[in-house]
């Protein structure tokens, strides 16, 4: 019955009929319609099998051995792409893309499987992209005759295609383990594969042990099977409590990280190698970012220099700047340090395992033990078809003549094969054998050399059967083609193995700019630190009122500095920590800036050039004393923001100096009651304990006290009379000019 249009000419909602909606337990619609994607997918596209290979992998390799790829010359990927969609229906730039990880070019294997020509992309790289496969050119690799030696022999089992008109192998009967060698990752439902690479010449190494000995200690496994190996190199922190569980349970994580040089000529940083989980272009751009946000002032510039030698990004540094420290910090905040997550998912006989290394290696040799056994029988069926045939062919040596006679005699050409069988008493495959003898072969030369094949047939027979009834002799077959593949494809470690405690953590610290300053401490205990720039054309500096200069220093803003105080401690400061200021205002207040004790004062200040031999501090005093103490009492093993007990506290300090002893130079003492003595630092005695009072350098009257020492004293008009050679000495009085003179500032 037609339903009623509305005026639009649509049917009227209200005419339709919907089926009735049927109700349906989710349990059974997950099970019916998801259950068999999600098998699927995990079966038959994502998780790879025991020969190592994902039915991808497998469908591309075999098609390029049935086209006689592997001794053949190179063809167009665009043929091999072709070819393959007979056995992998998904598409073209899938079976490409596949094509292209596999290959030479592209550098993603330890062992490529794909012998390329032509532009491939890079494992490293995300933006360097492959050629088109109409333009590049594949064949398979000599090293995948290992992959497919025995497939031709029934070494494994062989299914028809998706349409049913050829047919592939469920597996590759590598004579290798390839499962952990050739890295792998897939994507399943609820389930993923992650597989890292190992050397070949250990891994072969470890399978042998396992061959030999089934119980073999995980720490014998580990000592031969280092550590994974990648093929882009760079160096795996190795951690034996993380490696002992990927070994033995199939997963964990191995942290990677470049590999770099320092170029000392152009002060820049090569780094040639990275881990194998990331990218350049990743790397750049995090770099990029710390840059632009400042925490990375060491570096002026980064650029890649890839070439046709290889990898290479260059990062240009600032003068001064460790290499080794900087590379600690790039470590910790960029993908130059990177994890590769294991996780050793299989699928043995159709059901997906997690494994060890050690569990897989036994999977394999079981797989590998079934493969030669099925090649051995196939190679033994073989020469007994043969020995048969040979059989046949003794019994017509004892009457060439009569096998000639029936074959002359016989009338139709159906009763030749039944007469022979007959004539001779063979059976009907002896006899056909014998009918399509030529003639000129059959003469007793011919037949008797074919004859003596016999007896080593019949030796190789009873070989053959023996070691297929052996497994230990199977075990010693596998050992002997593993050491062969060693030494003939075996390759050096690409990864360098670096041990997890040889590393040291990064430590911050903030990236000092490098400009020349002038440093300022005033008497009161202001500090001004000024750039030259700004000291040009405005010396004058604003002081508050009463208060002098008593030290200029020319510096640099990545100095650090020793500010000493009349409370005998020593405070340690950056000049980095100061901000720079014009002379135009009163500074930073010391006292408040570096948390000094109430009442603390700095009298003196030196740039930190380190704690040398052969330099010391000189203190004198108000009583008269003074002291040389050794620059290397001051070092600690720690570096200390606050030094206390620097000097005496027995009397209040009046000023104090830094000497080089090559270089001693005179100092000027002057009492309260104008007696002055010049002298030499040099007559002062050293002392290594800082605590030491020192020795009486001027004597005082009772209640006098020194109130100034200066080293400026040239300054003055006449030193003649003041200069002293030994010690203690007498002051001098001063004359009313010189007494004019303590107005002078002083140098402290």
């Amino acid at each position: 019955m037609a339903k009623k249009k509305t005026k639009n000419g649509k049917p009227d909602a209200s005419q339709i009929v919907h089926a009735p909606i049927q109700s349906q337990l989710i349990t059974d619609t997950i099970e019916k319609n998801y259950m068999p994607y999600v098998m699927s997918v995990i079966i038959s596209r994502a998780i790879p099998e025991i020969d190592g290979f994902k039915p991808s992998h497998r469908k591309l390799l075999y098609t390029m051995y049935k086209m006689g790829l592997l001794t053949g010359q190179r063809t167009k990927s665009a043929n091999v792409v072709g070819q393959t969609m007979k056995l992998n229906p998904h598409g073209d730039a899938s079976i490409y893309e596949t094509m292209v990880r596999l290959t030479r070019g592209n550098e993603t294997l330890l062992h490529p499987l794909v012998d390329s020509k032509g532009s491939f992309g890079k494992q490293y790289s995300s933006e360097m992209k492959y050629a088109a496969a109409r333009y590049t050119e594949v064949k398979l690799d000599t090293f995948c005759n290992e992959i497919f030696k025995g497939i031709d022999k029934n070494a494994v089992d062989m299914i028809p295609n998706y349409d049913n008109t050829m047919t592939e192998p469920v597996l590759l009967p590598t004579t290798y383990p390839n499962i952990l060698v050739t890295p792998n990752t897939g994507i399943a439902v609820g389930m993923a594969s992650n597989i890292c690479s190992f050397n070949l010449a250990e891994i072969c190494d470890g399978t042998i042990a396992i061959l030999k000995n089934p119980n073999v200690s995980t720490d014998k496994i580990m000592q031969l099977i280092k550590a994974p190996d990648f093929s882009g190199g760079g160096a795996v922190i190795y951690n034996e409590a993380t490696m002992r569980q990927i070994y033995e349970t199939g997963q964990g994580s191995v942290k990677l990280r470049a590999r770099y040089v320092y170029d000392e000529n152009e002060n820049c940083i090569e780094i040639i190698q990275i881990p194998y989980s990331t990218t350049i272009e990743l790397i750049m751009n995090r770099i990029s970012d710390m840059v632009k946000d400042g925490s990375l002032k060491e570096i002026t510039d980064f650029r890649d220099e890839i070439d046709l030698s290889g990898f290479k990004l260059t990062i240009d540094l600032r003068k001064g700047v460790d290499p080794d420290k900087l590379m600690a910090k790039l470590f910790k905040f960029t993908p130059l340090e990177d994890s590769f997550k294991c996780n050793f998912n299989i699928l043995i006989d159709s059901v997906p395992r997690q494994m060890g290394v050690i569990e897989i290696l036994k999977e394999w040799i079981y797989f590998r033990t079934s493969c030669v056994r099925r090649e051995l029988t196939f190679d033994l069926n073989k020469k007994k078809d043969k020995l048969h045939l040979l059989q046949g062919l003794g019994k017509i040596l004892l009457d060439i003549d009569k096998a000639i006679r029936i074959i002359r005699r016989t009338e139709l050409e159906q009763d030749v094969v039944p007469n022979l069988m007959t004539g001779f008493e063979i059976d009907e495959i002896q006899a056909n054998y014998i009918a399509e003898i030529k003639l000129r072969n059959l003469n007793r030369q011919y037949i008797l050399n074919r004859i003596a094949e016999i007896k080593d047939l019949e030796e190789e027979i009873a070989k053959i059967e023996e070691l297929i009834g052996d497994e230990l002799k199977i075990k010693e077959y596998i050992a002997a083609q593993l050491k062969e593949i060693k030494a003939k494809y075996g390759q050096p470690r690409r990864s360098q193995i670096i041990h997890v405690d040889t590393i040291d953590e990064y430590k911050h610290e903030e990236v000092v700019e490098s400009y020349p300053v002038k440093v300022i401490i005033t008497h009161e205990g202001y500090f001004k630190k000024i750039t030259l720039r700004s000291l040009q054309g405005n010396d004058e500096h604003k002081l508050k009122e009463g208060d002098e200069i008593i030290s200029e220093i020319d510096a640099n803003n990545s100095d650090e500095m020793l500010f000493f105080t009349d409370k005998a401690q020593i405070y340690r400061s950056k000049l980095s920590s100061f901000d720079n200021t014009k002379a135009s205002v009163m500074g930073d207040y010391l006292p408040a800036k570096l948390g000094m004790d109430d009442g603390e004062k700095p009298i003196f200040m030196k740039i930190l050039d380190g704690f040398k031999q052969g330099e010391n501090m000189v203190f004198v005093f108000e009583n008269g004393k003074g002291v040389r103490i050794p620059m290397t009492s001051y070092e600690t093993k720690s570096v200390r923001k606050k030094i206390t007990n620097a000097f005496s506290s027995a009397s209040p300090i009046v000023a104090a100096f830094h000497e080089i002893e090559k270089n001693p130079f005179e100092i000027m003492l002057i009492s309260d009651n104008s007696r002055a003595i010049v002298i030499k630092t040099s007559l002062i005695p050293i002392k290594t304990t800082r605590s030491s009072g020192g020795v009486t350098l001027m004597t005082l009257k009772k209640g006098s006290v020194l109130t100034r020492a200066m080293s400026n004293s040239e300054e003055l008009d006449n030193l003649k009379g003041f200069r002293k050679l030994k010690i203690p000495a007498t002051g001098v009085l001063l004359s009313d000019k010189d007494m004019s003179q303590r107005q002078l500032k002083i140098d402290i």
